[in-house]
């Protein structure tokens, strides 16, 4: 299919890979709607991918909130209709001990990053399977099948966007619409500076070995034109898997040491 004009949804498209991925996604002729909280920061890409002759519209939302999705899924559909393919990026992260991590911001990432992704696929998806293609793409993590301390929650939902978009691929299997998860190791982009700025949070170890989020762009650009239920970013995280499989005693021992390097000191008893 020659996806030239047609419309694709990014939620959290302010930043990091929402934002490199509405632009990448834009210069190749697609309509991008981007959702995110940051409303000035929408507008300032949106300005930026007009400037290079795409189309982009803006939409304000908290995600974490049932209505404010509600009303982006009514105003996409009265405005411009199903889009053509959903992109689950928006989430954020937090690093440190779970017995320390505040009750709001748990819950707060459950929702964005398992109840939003949800909601947003249930609302869009009976529209979406009457086209003639349709992709939903959500940006999981290598820690959804290597948990690991100091991301417990985190790792808990990248865990469900497997599980979530293996089961619905199978679901569609025999429809136009194709589901993916494409399972990135660490990413150049404001999640490390957000989880450090959270309150009881840290710095992320992972940091030092991310990758440019041109790379998840393109990554994903990749899944619309040849789509499979799974892409790692970068692709030798194929193999990650199977380091919880063989190793998963060796990290055992040596996972809680690191985090207490990280983290400078010890749960408190």
């Amino acid at each position: 299919m020659d996806w030239k004009n047609a419309t694709v949804l990014i939620t959290g498209a302010s930043s990091g890979i929402g934002a490199i991925t509405a632009k990448s996604l834009a210069f190749r002729g697609l309509n991008v709607i981007l959702v995110a909280r940051r409303e000035e920061r929408l507008v300032e890409i949106q300005e930026a991918i007009t400037r290079a002759g795409g189309k982009a519209e803006v939409i304000q939302a908290d995600l974490s909130i049932e209505s404010e999705r509600e009303c982006v899924y009514n105003q996409i559909v009265e405005e411009c209709g199903c889009p053509d393919i959903l992109i689950n990026n928006a989430g954020f992260g937090w690093y440190g001990y779970f017995s320390e991590m505040p009750w709001d911001i748990c819950k707060k990432m459950i929702d964005v990053d398992i109840i939003a992704t949800a909601h947003l696929t249930r609302l869009f998806l009976p529209e979406m399977i009457k086209k003639e293609q349709a992709r939903i793409i959500s940006i999981g993590s290598i820690a959804g099948g290597l948990p690991e301390q100091g991301v417990v929650v985190y790792a808990a939902c990248k865990s469900f966007l497997d599980s979530f978009s293996t089961a619905l691929y199978r679901e569609l299997k025999g429809t136009s619409t194709t589901v993916s998860v494409i399972r990135c190791g660490p990413v150049k982009t404001e999640f490390f500076d957000r989880a450090r700025a959270l309150p009881s949070g840290h710095s992320v170890p992972a940091e030092r070995m991310a990758i440019p989020p041109e790379q998840v762009a393109e990554g994903i650009w990749k899944l619309i034109m040849h789509p499979k239920r799974t892409r790692y970013e970068p692709f030798y995280y194929i193999f990650s898997p199977l380091l919880e499989i063989f190793f998963g005693q060796i990290i055992d021992r040596v996972g809680p040491v690191l985090l207490r390097r990280n983290v400078k000191k010890y749960p408190k008893k």
